[in-house]
């Protein structure tokens, strides 16, 4: 097991995620729950700064399922906040990448991961396109920053 360091308290470093608005009663979920962009491919530094960023209501995130074609060599288990977090692997060469996030008791969400090397105004529109999707299907969504 790794431990994670602690996500950095300055502002400048926080996490770069956009959600969706939950779906209203009897509606469908959606496939793709928000947008994120991770700063690097370094997932032992990035995954305690987006689940530090997550809605306290999602509750304690236990399993985390990634491309691991996307990342950087990665342990099996992450301590991130006095919690032990699962890293799991899967290869999906014809998605887009995305993570999926499982918290027991709470439910599950996936996130479409922004690639870290694009330019800002790329990034602005892939997330604002995702958001713009569940907007027409769903209502309004948010974004955390």
């Amino acid at each position: 097991m790794t431990l994670a360091p602690p996500p950095p308290l300055s502002s400048s470093s926080g996490v770069r995620l956009r959600l969706s608005a939950q779906p209203a009663q009897g509606h469908m979920p959606r496939r793709i729950d928000g947008a994120w962009w991770p700063r690097s491919t370094d997932l032992t530094s990035e995954l305690p700064r987006l689940l530090g960023g997550l809605p306290p209501a999602w509750g304690h995130v236990s399993s985390v399922l990634v491309d691991e074609a996307v990342w950087e060599p990665f342990p099996g288990r992450l301590l991130v906040a006095d919690q032990v977090v699962r890293l799991r692997r899967t290869t999906s060469r014809h998605a887009p990448s995305t993570v999926c996030l499982l918290a027991p008791g709470r439910g599950r969400w996936d996130l479409l991961v922004v690639p870290p090397e694009v330019t800002e105004a790329e990034a602005g529109w892939l997330m604002d396109s995702m958001d713009t999707a569940a907007k027409d299907s769903l209502g309004s969504g948010t974004a955390v920053r």
